[in-house]
């Protein structure tokens, strides 16, 4: 059954983060950390993210929001970038992050929000938006 799920989990991060963003991964594992690459991709993708419950895009929009509010701004930019694959949109990501100043605070909400305009880029932002 791990082995399932750790060929299910790989699939879904390919799929969700790129390949090009998981083939970067892999080529910088070593043996220190390839454990824990393992437990990532059979445990965060293989068992949470490959679930039908919610779709990539909610999953992502989730994600999004609980980065933003515990601060990891690093993987909050991977998941960002992340969208392009999983078709949250930036009106959608935008919207979540109104919901993560109201429960965990503007300060973070304010941080994401500059980082999601950095890594989407303003321009495709404001086209998206009409404006």
């Amino acid at each position: 059954m791990g082995q399932d799920r750790l060929e299910r989990g790989m699939a879904v991060r390919r799929a969700v983060l790129g390949e090009a963003h998981v083939d970067r991964a892999g080529a910088a594992t070593t043996a220190f950390d390839a454990p824990f690459q393992a437990f990532i991709t059979e445990g965060a993708w293989g068992s949470v993210w490959a679930r039908e419950g919610l779709s990539h895009r909610d999953r992502s929009l989730i994600t999004l929001a609980l980065l933003a509010g515990l601060g990891h701004w690093e993987e909050f930019a991977m998941h960002v970038r992340a969208t392009a694959n999983t078709g949250a949109t930036a009106e959608e990501i935008r919207e979540a992050m109104l919901h993560v100043a109201v429960y965990a605070g503007v300060p973070a909400a304010n941080h994401a929000l500059k980082i999601v305009k950095e890594t989407l880029g303003e321009t495709a932002i404001d086209r998206e938006a009409g404006a």
